[in-house]
């Protein structure tokens, strides 16, 4: 079955100048009607997602949209401050829509290439083209920024990393910003990126590319791997300026909510990766007024 990707956006109905935007990337490991029927597994799930504002949820593997609407559904009962919806791979379109009036719009979204044949053969390379949304945030200091979700091919992902520099350029071209943020699991570390693929990567090589979670860091539940295969990397100076300092990491929910690995495990062999995007202070005070 073909995976998707999901992207879950909250509208926050209670304003706070002090609040950042969190944006979380999870491999969720296969999830679909068994995970979403397994309340063990949906509690800490929804915990992990309640965290986050945007999150971008891969492995998606759910034919009939069911779990994914189950997931939605007990994401805004457990935490009924907010209200949650979601833009999937699957289903895509060039409609734009508000989460709330005051809270992010999402202008463009679009799975790459967006129409069969379109593009050039180098759009082969993608085993999973990548889904790519637009957002106009007045509740951040960046103002408008695209994320770029990808889940890389585990044999492949050196020439899908580096063929995402082209896709860059591409939305550059498109939308004339460069506040983009790429993120997903990239199969970025271990024995999937050789020395010499590091130094022919040209999203690596080129100084503009900043990669928040860096190789030193472990994004896998398993105590015997230590991989940074999911990542965050951001280009533009907007967003760049806006990255909370320190906020760019793994989550341990394993360690955080004192599961076993096996516990753990049932949930995801991979951690997600979050970062925050600082207040628009004076939006926020003006709205709070």
């Amino acid at each position: 079955m073909r995976t998707a990707a999901l992207l879950l956006v909250v509208g926050l109905c209670v304003l706070n100048i002090t609040s950042s935007l969190k944006i979380c990337a999870f491999n969720v490991q296969s999830f679909g009607e068994s995970k979403a029927n397994n309340k063990k597994v949906m509690g800490i799930l929804l915990k992990i997602l309640s965290r986050c504002d945007l999150s971008l949820i891969q492995e998606v593997r759910d034919s009939k949209g069911e779990a994914i609407q189950v997931l939605v559904k007990e994401l805004n009962r457990f935490d009924n401050s907010n209200s949650y919806s979601y833009v999937e791979s699957r289903r895509l379109g060039r409609k734009s829509y508000k989460e709330q009036d005051n809270m992010l719009e999402v202008m463009e979204h679009y799975q790459y290439p967006k129409q069969e044949g379109e593009g050039t053969n180098e759009t082969d390379v993608f085993s999973r083209e990548p889904f790519i949304v637009r957002f106009h945030s007045p509740t951040t200091l960046v103002k408008d920024f695209i994320l770029i979700g990808q889940h890389t091919c585990p044999k492949n992902a050196m020439k899908e990393i580096d063929q995402l520099y082209s896709l860059f350029k591409e939305i550059y071209k498109k939308w004339k910003t460069d506040n983009v943020m790429i993120l997903g699991d990239l199969n970025a570390g271990c024995s999937y990126v050789t020395i010499k693929g590091w130094r022919a990567m040209r999203l690596r090589s080129d100084p503009k590319f900043h990669w928040l979670i860096g190789d030193e860091q472990d994004t896998t539940v398993r105590e015997k791997t230590h991989c940074a295969y999911d990542r965050i990397i951001v280009h533009g100076r907007e967003i760049i300026s806006c990255i909370v300092k320190g906020s760019a990491q793994p989550f341990n929910f394993k360690e955080n909510f004192h599961l076993t690995e096996e516990e753990a495990l049932e949930v995801s062999d991979h951690f997600p990766v979050e970062v925050d995007l600082k207040p628009n202070h004076r939006y926020l005070l003006r709205n709070e007024l």
